[in-house]
């Protein structure tokens, strides 16, 4: 199930990167370009411990 969630994060990733403009990227862009490499971290961190 982990590996399914981190897909659907690496997903959601390049979606946004595909829809990023190449000036002036709007904050909200940004915020939830941080907000998914965030969780994509703790999704890896935790399929690591549960190994």
């Amino acid at each position: 199930m982990n590996k399914d969630r981190i897909r659907e994060i690496e997903e959601k990733i390049a979606d946004l990167k595909a829809r990023w403009p190449p000036h002036s990227v709007p904050l909200s862009m940004w915020q939830q370009l941080e907000e998914l490499e965030e969780e994509l971290e703790r999704a890896k961190r935790n399929q690591m411990n549960n190994r």
